[in-house]
Order: C-alpha cells, then structure tokens, then sequence
C-alpha cells in the first residue's frame, strides 16, 4: 500500500469520525486525559519503597535456600558492569514483578525476568543497533557465553529469543509492573550511597523523536488543524532552541524528576512521564509529582525551569512541594517594591524595608520593620500587607531567598541525566511505536542509568593537580 493510498484511506476514516463525535463529552475530562497520561497515574498494585524494601526481606522467608544466589558469582561473566547486575539480580523477584496474569513456569521456555535482563544488555552495550540485528548469532552465538549467561540462556544449545518475543514482551507490560521493577531498582539505588542525606530536586524535559516526516493527513476540526500521523500517540510540538536541528520536532517529551547532589552537583533521574510533544510542559508537573509520592520519593522543593511555574500555589496546597523556578520576564513588579535586590515597603509614601513574615493562601505577608518612633506614619499606617503569588519574584518560594537562588544555580545539572539516556544509552532513536513502548522504553533506560552510577565503572578519575599550577600559586 502506498503512501498516498493510506492518505486517503486514513482522511476517510477521520471524516466520518469527525461527522458522528459528540464534542461536548471533552469539555469535562480530566487533565490526564486530555494529554494522554491517564495510564501513567499512580493505581492499585504499585509498590512504594517502604513496601518494596519488606516485600524484598520476606521474599525468600519460606524458603531454605535461595538456589540462584548459591549459582553466582558466574566464571562467564567477566565485563564489571554486567557482574555487577547479575549479582545485585534476584531473578524469582523480578520473575514475580513481571510475571503476567496466568503466569506458569513449567510451560515456559522463556521467561520474564530473561527478556527484562535481554532489555537492559541491548540498552547497556548495544543501544544503537535494532531489535532484529539484536536478537541474532552475531551477539547470542554460542560463543557469545558472557551474553547468554548474563541472559540465562543454556550455553550447550542454540536457543534463541526473537525479537518479535522482546517486542511482545514491552507491549504486553502493564504500568504497574514497569514502575514496580523500577521501585526494585531504585531501593538499591538509595541504598548504594549515591545520594546523600540532603538532595535537591529538579524537573525538566526532553524531546524523544520519532521516525516520522509527514502526517498521514490533516484535518479541521472546529477551526483547529489536527494532524493524524502513523504514530497515533505522538504529535508535532516545538523544540527547544537548538543551533542545528529544526525549530519543530514530531513525537513525545520525557518529563523527569531528578535527584541532584548539592555538594559534587551529580544528578540522577528518578522517575518520568511520557506525553505527546505538542502539550505544555506546566500540564504534567502535577501528575510527575504524584506519581513520585505514590512511590515513596520524599520532596521538599524542586527546582525546574519557567515553564513549571506554581503561579498561584495551587501545585502546593495538594503536594505540599515548593517549586523553585527562574522569575518570568513577562510579570510585571508589584508597587512598592523596589529591585535590585528586591525590598517591599508598605506603601508609596514609605521607604522602609518590610520584612517577611510567611506565607498564606492569599499570598506573601509582609510586616513593618521600623524601630519606634522612626516612621512619621506609624499613627496610620497598616503595617503589614500581601503580595499575590506570581510567576515573577513572589512565587510560592519566592526567588530572592537565599534558598532559592541556591536552587536556581544548580538547575541546569537537570540536563545532565538527558545526555546520558539520549546518547548513551540509545533513547535518542526510540525504536518503538505508541506511548505506551516510549514509556517502556525511557523506564528502561532509567534503570540502566541507575545500575551504572552504582557499578561506577564509567567514572572518570580525578584528573591530578598540575605542579606548575601549584609552583605558579606559592610564588605569586
């Protein structure tokens, strides 16, 4: 079928859809519908933290002996990396996570656990060939022990995993069981010392391609253009300012929430929500926060960039989590408030500096701060006043706390874990169709990500202090 010829069959198709949908069932759907992540929310049967740590202690209770880790280590698996993961592995744990409804091991060849190891060895040492050059002799030969091992494939045979079988295996994952997997990871992710006691947290976003150069065909609908494209999921959305790539990007955005050391500025991502590219980032600071609480990451303030402003400290009435981000251009400055560095005084006649007294649902409240007898106003005067939360300086958190501005400062290391996943780890080129196989996909690179910064064998070693430098500061 040619292209033109699925043009018209799909313009065909959205007609007679856009003649018989009743619009006024949109107007009242939640804003998880609306963009698509309604199947990323926090449900039934995702563990936390807490919970995962005790389903892990418990795991083997009723049995004598755990057969696996009496099999390990394997003389096979030499790479450090890999070593490091099959070690750290409990295979029956992530067999239970993964396991689909109607589950039964004896009528099993391959299983889940096998194809989720199969998942991260591609992603780990070969993120940029496909699935089908994947699964092939050339890398699951029989003189291939080390992968085969790693994957607990038997080594005096030939049996091989297609790739129609891993492909299967992603879309037939449910939600709960990718996050629950991931919450297994990230235990020993914290319990590694990676992290320090104190964190900071950031927000940002990233583009996530897909292979698609035009849409199938365009449509109006109530005087909006809507574009249909192989990809149903995905959409055509602005990128962000990038020296040599297109202004526009067609597929999804990762929205992550990282975890930032603030004494060597190293940052981890945690967790992420996927959504069509043509949606605002403001629309899934919410939900990326919920479905972090939900699996027991403890947040105190996040720092992001302006387009996750809590303009109105709505985010923070129901999260309870500080958003710290960069004051917007576009927001005018309160009266009597001076600039540079930002003072508040209680009217026009006044020139004493305020001090701050907290924060209330109405705003930021501000008290006179003027020794007795030193403001000629003091008889009438109101001596306090509040400034509405904005997008500006007087945010929930307001930008010119010391606090903040810390916070500010550290905010681009967000960027950091996106290099790694997009041109380390391969999630630059997706390979995968749908939403759904996107949020497999980044969840995925998530936990090599992890496992890497815990083996920590891609660190580079402290560069040695040069003499002369040494020579050049004692003698001035």
């Amino acid at each position: 079928m040619t292209r033109k010829t699925k043009k018209l069959l799909a313009k065909e198709v959205v007609d007679e859809v856009v003649k018989n949908y009743d619009y006024s069932q949109t107007l009242d759907l939640p804003i998880e519908q609306l963009t698509g992540i309604d199947n990323q929310t926090p449900s039934g049967g995702i563990r936390s933290l807490s919970e995962m740590a005790d389903f892990i202690d418990n795991f083997h209770s009723d049995n004598l002996f755990d057969f696996d880790k009496k099999k390990k280590p394997y003389p096979e698996i030499i790479d450090p990396e890999l070593k490091f993961i099959d070690d750290l592995f409990d295979d029956q744990i992530i067999n239970s996570l993964l396991a689909p409804d109607g589950y039964s091991a004896p009528h099993r060849n391959i299983h889940p656990y096998q194809l989720f190891r199969m998942e991260l060895l591609k992603i780990l040492k070969y993120p940029e060939i496909s699935y089908r050059k994947f699964c092939t002799d050339e890398y699951f030969g029989m003189e291939r022990k080390q992968n085969r091992r790693f994957v607990r494939l038997p080594l005096n045979t030939k049996a091989m995993v297609d790739h129609t079988e891993l492909s299967h295996f992603k879309t037939g994952l449910h939600f709960r069981q990718v996050m629950n997997v991931f919450v297994y990871i990230l235990h020993y992710f914290y319990k590694s010392g990676c992290l320090e006691n104190t964190v900071i947290h950031g927000v940002d976003s990233t583009e996530l391609p897909a292979e698609i150069n035009y849409p199938l065909c365009t449509v109006k609908i109530k005087n909006k253009k809507i574009r249909i494209y192989s990809d149903l999921d995905c959409d055509c959305g602005k990128r962000r300012n990038k020296r040599d790539k297109s202004r526009y990007v067609i597929g999804y955005r990762l929205h992550t929430l990282t975890a930032i050391n603030p004494s060597t500025g190293h940052s981890f991502p945690l967790v992420s929500v996927v959504a069509a590219a043509n949606h605002h980032d403001s629309l899934f600071l919410k939900p990326l926060i919920k479905l972090a609480q939900a699996l027991g990451i403890d947040m105190k303030l996040i720092t992001a960039d302006q387009a996750y402003h809590d303009k109105d400290g709505s985010l923070l009435d129901e999260t309870g989590v500080y958003i710290v981000a960069p004051p917007s251009e576009n927001v005018d400055i309160p009266d009597n408030v001076m600039k540079s560095p930002i003072r508040v005084t209680c009217h026009g006649a006044c020139d004493i500096p305020m001090i701050a007294l907290g924060s209330t649902k109405e705003g930021h409240e501000f008290g006179c701060n003027a020794n007795p007898g030193e403001c000629i106003l003091d008889p009438t005067c109101s001596k306090s006043r509040i400034i509405n939360f904005d997008k500006g300086h007087f945010q929930p958190m307001p930008s010119f706390y010391n606090t903040s501005q810390q916070a500010m400062e550290i905010r681009k290391n967000c960027e950091r874990p996106f290099n790694l996943m997009k041109k380390r780890e391969g999630l630059e080129t997706t390979r995968v169709r749908s939403q759904h196989g996107v949020v497999v996909r980044s969840a995925f690179t998530t936990i090599v990500t992890l496992l890497i910064e815990m083996a920590g064998t891609r660190r580079k070693p402290k560069k040695q202090e040069d003499e002369q430098k040494e020579l050049f500061s004692a003698t001035g």
